[in-house]
């Protein structure tokens, strides 16, 4: 596109967002939205270093870290040797978040020296005033995911823990398979220096929409013989923010337990009830969330049994994108005062609420477009032209041999009719999904676009794949 293409088209969307036409609050907060991201992409367009980069590489190529420090005034060929080498960075970033691996570590110190100082006869030893602090234990745990199939997941995961100078570690490895829309199955083998291989079956179902069960059979391998164990979990929704759990677990340490579990934006609550053996307990907690970008929490929690009580109170914060620094003062009786600091490591992938921002801006996208679209009808019936009768993107099922899986479409008639001009509709060759009134309905699987239009009265229909260019009408 020419400099005059790109104003004339960045002149045509200001007029379609623009806040000063819509007087309704609420679309004139969502035109102010997409009038930005309107203004942002021209910023891009309109500058000849980025716009290199967009014309090579795309959205992909202006999201690349390390492009703020790239000399400007560069020519294509060197934009492309400088996106490569920034790319094969970013790849080795990109398996870590396609692995999802999950990381924590904690720590427990021991401060007693700070409050009770034992009466030493060296007091004569140099630098002997300094209280003594020691790690006493430590807990490190990793996993990893590595998707197969679209329904086969491995999973791999391994833990040492110390305490004291005598620790242990183990190491499993899971198979998870998505069976249905309403469950999974998920075999388990594991071995660990002070436990012998396990094999454990793990099976979860949906009951009904708001019920789900899952059941764990494990076999402990030992010198002492094959040690059966089994854990049934009932769970129900109460309310929008409310579980309700029923646990049985029969083996080693056989129990009942009870829980209550409500969950919402700014708080964490949890009361339970276990009978069984050894350890019987109620226990209480809480949990109050800022809504400040660090994701700051403070907790406490009471839990008192057959083993004495015990008083914990703590905080945690987010320390960077992936990582949560937390520290947890517990105060027992007869346990004693301890502190565990704990760092959680996690990657993951585009979250539910990305996906849930683009829907939201899509829709705003389309109401805005009503009045424009009028227009635009109005004009193509005027002619004859080209009327867009129905279209639809995401993910269709056709082949019978997968049947069962879940068409996922979206409904895009306004948006398309408002990019026809002139009785045409033209589409690049790049994702439908960064068009106006879209959004990706189905992250990761495979879409397309489906189009029911009407030229010089005539009905026509037309598929293409999602990163395919569709011109229509076809000459």
């Amino acid at each position: 596109a020419s400099q005059e293409e790109l104003k004339a088209a960045y002149r045509r969307l200001c007029m379609l967002y623009h806040p000063d036409k819509h007087r309704d609050p609420e679309l004139k907060r969502q035109a102010e939205q997409l009038f930005n991201l309107v203004h942002q992409a021209y910023e891009v367009l309109s500058d000849p270093q980025t716009r290199a980069i967009y014309d090579i590489y795309g959205r992909r190529g202006l999201e690349m870290e390390g492009w703020e420090v790239v000399e400007r005034r560069r020519t294509p060929a060197e934009i492309r040797e400088e996106f490569e080498r920034l790319q094969r960075e970013r790849e080795e970033r990109r398996l870590q978040q396609r692995t999802n691996p999950k990381g924590t570590i904690s720590v427990g110190i021991d401060a007693t020296d700070l409050f009770d100082r034992y009466d030493e006869e060296y007091e004569d030893v140099p630098g002997n005033n300094f209280p003594q602090i020691e790690i006493n234990k430590m807990h490190i745990s990793q996993s990893i995911e590595a998707p197969l199939t679209s329904t086969d997941t491995a999973i791999l995961s391994g833990s040492l823990s110390t305490q004291n100078g005598n620790g242990g570690g183990s190491i499993n490895f899971a198979l998870r398979r998505v069976t249905s829309a309403k469950g999974w199955g998920e075999l388990e083998f594991g071995a660990g220096d002070l436990q012998g291989p396990l094999f454990g079956l793990k099976i979860f179902r949906n009951l009904t929409p708001r019920c789900f069960i899952t059941t764990n059979c494990a076999l402990q391998f030992s010198s002492r013989g094959i040690r059966p164990g089994l854990t049934t979990v009932l769970a129900r929704h109460l309310d929008k923010n409310t579980m309700g759990y029923l646990q049985w677990r029969w083996g080693l340490q056989s129990a009942m337990n009870t829980s209550i579990v409500r969950d919402t934006k700014t708080s964490h609550f949890t009361v339970a009830l276990q009978l069984g053996i050894p350890h019987s307990f109620m226990m209480v907690s809480y949990q109050h969330k800022f809504q400040d970008e660090d994701q700051t929490r403070v907790k406490g929690s009471l839990k008192a049994g057959f083993f004495g009580t015990i008083v914990e109170y703590g905080a945690e914060r987010k320390i960077s994108r992936h990582s949560i620094l937390g520290a947890t003062v517990s105060v027992g009786v007869p346990q004693g005062v301890s502190l565990k600091i704990k760092e959680l490591d996690k990657q993951r992938e585009s979250t539910a609420s990305d996906v849930q921002q683009k829907k939201e801006e899509a829709e705003a996208a389309v109401r805005l477009m009503q009045e424009s679209v009028r227009r635009v009808i109005e004009a193509e019936e005027a002619r004859m032209g080209l009327i867009i009768v129905n279209a639809w993107y995401g993910k269709f099922v056709n082949d019978q041999s997968r049947k069962n899986e879940k068409v996922k479409v979206i409904d895009v008639t306004v948006p398309l009719q408002c990019l026809v001009k002139d009785s045409k509709l033209i589409l690049t060759e790049a994702s439908k999904a960064g068009l106006p009134g879209f959004y990706d309905p189905c992250v990761g699987e495979e879409k397309s676009l489906k189009v029911l239009y009407q030229f010089r009265g005539v009905l026509h229909q037309v598929m293409s794949a999602d990163n395919e260019a569709l011109r229509i009408p076809k000459q």
